[in-house]
C-alpha cells in the first residue's frame, strides 16, 4: 500500500465530523501565502474551486486535500498531518466559530517512503481518479 502523504489525528476528526454535522461533506485546502495562507482551511465540499494550480494530495477522514501546486514544491517530500488546537487563526476556514484552528504537523518521508508514495493529481484530474 503506498505511502500517505496526509494523515489526520484523531483531535481534528472530531472536529471535521462536528463541522461535517453541520455543513456537510468538506475539503481542504492548503495556500502557498504568508501567515494564515500556509495554514490548511476546511470548506464546504466544492466551495473553493481547485484547478490545474492545485494538486489533490489524498483524502482525510473523507475529504479531498488539496494544496497550491506552488506550495506542493516545497512540501513534496513531507508527510502531512493535519491536527487542531485551541486558538483563532484569522482566515475564512469552517472551525473558526468553534475557538480552534487546524494547523500542519510535518515529517520528512524516509528514503523507502519516497519510493512508494501515493500519486497526486492536479485540481482538475482528481475527480476522474477518486469518484
Amino acid at each position: 500500500m503506498p505511502t500517505a502523504r496526509v494523515l489526520v489525528t484523531p483531535a481534528a476528526e472530531a472536529t471535521i465530523d462536528l463541522l461535517r454535522d453541520e455543513h456537510g461533506p468538506l475539503m481542504f485546502h492548503q495556500s502557498g501565502g504568508c501567515c494564515d495562507g500556509s495554514s490548511p482551511m476546511c470548506f464546504v465540499a466544492g466551495e473553493f474551486r481547485v484547478g490545474t494550480n492545485d494538486v489533490w494530495l489524498g483524502r482525510i477522514h473523507s475529504c479531498d486535500f488539496f494544496m497550491s501546486a506552488s506550495q506542493f514544491e516545497y512540501w513534496k517530500h513531507t508527510q502531512l498531518t493535519v491536527d487542531v488546537v485551541k486558538g483563532r487563526g484569522a482566515s475564512f476556514s469552517l472551525e473558526i466559530p468553534l475557538g480552534v484552528r487546524f494547523l500542519i504537523r510535518s515529517r520528512m518521508f524516509t528514503e523507502e517512503e519516497s519510493g512508494d508514495l501515493t500519486p497526486v493529481f492536479d485540481g482538475e484530474e482528481y475527480p476522474n481518479v477518486t469518484r
